[in-house]
């Protein structure tokens, strides 16, 4: 294992742990040279570890070991990349590109994962057993923990209020749209709404509507017949629709569907049938549509981009996910639940400073829970002894957390926890002027507001 590999992310330490996923990992350094892939890796794309390492993403891109190449992507946008491809072998992959970043946003490593999702393709059969045969790629972390085993947090009032709202709509089959910044956890609200509700028993499927290629959604979605098209499978498909029966299908991010499926989509629901590719009978089926998206929708219909009949179609109930900057109850239980995972994960007994804690408070976390999970997880792996300090967090969330804050360093958590509070105060004063315009708008009871401003001296017209 070359020296650089191992001095900023202790990866010697961690590399047992890699090694034991099931998913594919290999990892190539800031210049695009692979230096390790575990075992799965091996077994999936069928090569051994000396075919790969100190070998440049362009060379394995060319021999066709790893093609197309995810990491030469990462490497141009300076982003996590996914892509639904088939390697040499025939096997149709999930693939995702991870760049671990320094304190001055350049990257240090990219971490790649490859899923075998074949089973999707393959036969009736497996699609039967499989709950979740397409995962959501958004919800896939540094290290691959998962998130659909991370309990909702619900101390705020805010979430209290969706919580509430969600297993109300469980015990119905009407349509779903859940709304939210990215990373707020609207996957985890879609599988809460199957699990609470008369369909628990059948197979929850999630589609990532963004990441499957244009020109194989229809096929994805609906199936397709024996010899439908160039390239098909002589026994043809069953579609992730046909695999939902008597479930839930999750459309995550429904912005994305293209203009053409929108209309095939909207003919499911009204009608309750789907056309597989090259068929001429309809199938019925039974199953519940949820849908997510982090952009309006609205926006998009007045922009000619999402079909208007749709729109109202999806938006039968809509569950708005709030971000964590507008939940901050929610805060320490998170940093405290995700910590607490990350060391059962990775064999450690962390704690955080209450220093660090302080700036964890002060941080506007722009990427929401996703944000939060990634940066605890890069604390638990890089951060030197038992201690999390200040000193680990990385830079940009210190500048971050001071500019935006103001905050002072030296507080005590409770200090900095009311401070916070206080600021949003007075902010939602200024914005709302009457304490009931500004419980409405932080979804917290009059009374309480009333109880708030006396603490902090603050006045409202009413």
């Amino acid at each position: 294992m070359p020296d650089r590999f191992s001095d900023n992310l202790k990866l010697s330490k961690l590399l047992p742990i890699l090694d034991s996923f099931t998913d594919a990992v290999f990892i190539d350094d800031k210049d695009g040279f692979c230096i390790w892939c575990n075992k799965s890796c091996e077994e999936l794309y069928n090569i051994s570890i000396d075919d790969v390492q100190g070998k440049h993403v362009d060379v394995l891109e060319r021999t066709g070991i790893f093609s197309p190449s995810v990491t030469k992507r990462v490497l141009d946008e300076h982003r996590e990349i996914t892509i639904i491809h088939e390697n040499r072998h025939g096997k149709k992959l999930l693939t995702t590109g991870m760049p671990i970043f320094d304190d001055d946003g350049r990257i240090m490593k990219i971490i790649t994962t490859s899923r075998d999702i074949t089973q999707l393709t393959v036969s009736n059969d497996t699609l039967d057993i499989t709950p979740t045969p397409l995962i959501n790629v958004n919800d896939i972390s540094e290290l691959d923990i998962d998130l659909s085993e991370t309990e909702i947090i619900a101390e705020s009032l805010a979430m209290q209020n969706v919580m509430s709202l969600t297993k109300k709509l469980a015990t119905v089959n009407s349509t779903v749209l859940i709304t939210g910044e990215s990373g707020v956890g609207k996957g985890l609200i879609a599988r809460l709404l199957h699990e609470e509700g008369n369909r628990s028993e059948g197979p929850f499927i999630t589609v990532n509507c963004g990441a499957i290629p244009e020109n194989l959604i229809e096929s994805e979605l609906f199936g397709y017949m024996p010899g439908a098209f160039t390239g098909s499978r002589a026994e043809g498909k069953r579609g992730l629709f046909e695999a939902a029966q008597h479930g839930t299908i999750f459309l995550d991010e429904i912005s994305e569907l293209p203009l053409n499926m929108q209309v095939n989509l909207l003919r499911v629901i009204q009608e309750r049938e789907i056309t597989p590719v090259g068929g001429v009978e309809s199938i019925p089926i039974d199953v519940r549509i949820v849908s997510a998206t982090n952009k309006s929708l609205r926006e998009l219909v007045k922009r000619g981009e999402f079909r208007e009949d749709l729109f109202y179609r999806l938006n039968v109930v809509p569950i708005n996910v709030p971000p964590l900057r507008d939940r901050p109850e929610d805060l320490l239980p998170l940093i405290h639940s995700n910590l607490i995972k990350c060391n059962e994960k990775l064999h450690e007994d962390k704690t955080i400073s209450p220093e660090a804690m302080a700036l964890l408070f002060k941080y506007p976390w722009p990427g929401n829970i996703r944000e939060l999970q990634n940066i605890i997880e890069r604390l638990t792996i890089t951060s030197n002894g038992r201690m999390i300090t200040e000193d680990n967090l990385p830079l940009f969330l210190k500048q971050e957390a001071k500019t935006n804050a103001n905050v002072n360093v030296n507080l005590s958590l409770t200090e900095a926890m009311e401070k916070a509070e206080k600021s949003i105060l007075e902010k939602a004063l200024a914005d709302y002027g009457s304490t009931r315009a500004m419980a409405k708008a932080l979804q917290v009871s009059q009374p309480t507001i009333v109880r708030k401003l006396h603490k902090y001296e603050l006045t409202s017209v009413e």
